[in-house]
């Protein structure tokens, strides 16, 4: 059953590649790239180190590894594309909550499908774990236009 996820992880990749971009193409690389790696490490530590979840079964497997690298870049690019950046307070948080709740309801997906498993993780903890996620990737996409923006200035002296 788990083979359904895979099929969503392909339906997410579509519709990041068709999503209208507000992302430059350098922007879309290095946030896509921020989330694979802050996955796959965030991953590492909880399910590898301390055991307290996983992706079909015990230890290092390669459909995780192609699945996470399907997964976080696809959900990262659509996400920042569609957060209200101009929008009000009120629209943002609004905004990761939503991205939250589909969060949640897609990793209960994957529990049932034997795609992923919990040790001792509880749903409840990504819940938690969520709202911080988001704002990491949109923390990390400022860091990259302040860097960017640095980077025009200095080639583009006045």
């Amino acid at each position: 059953m788990w083979i359904l996820v895979f099929i969503l992880f392909g339906i997410f990749n579509v519709v990041a590649f068709l999503i209208p971009k507000r992302l430059s193409k350098i922007e879309i690389y290095a946030t896509s790239f921020f989330a694979y790696s802050y996955g796959i490490t965030t991953d590492i530590i909880l399910d590898l180190h301390y055991h307290l979840y996983g992706y079909f079964g015990k230890g290092f497997q390669w459909l995780s590894l192609i699945a996470i690298f399907m997964y976080f870049p696809a959900v990262s690019i659509i996400f920042l594309n569609l957060y209200p950046s101009n929008g009000n307070f009120a629209k943002k948080v609004l905004n990761i909550i939503y991205w939250t709740v589909f969060s949640i309801a897609f990793e209960w997906f994957t529990v049932h499908t034997k795609f992923f498993y919990y040790n001792e993780w509880k749903l409840w903890y990504s819940a938690f774990c969520y709202p911080i996620i988001f704002s990491v990737l949109l923390i990390n996409l400022k860091l990259v236009r302040k860097l960017l923006e640095k980077q025009y200035v200095k080639r583009c002296p006045r």
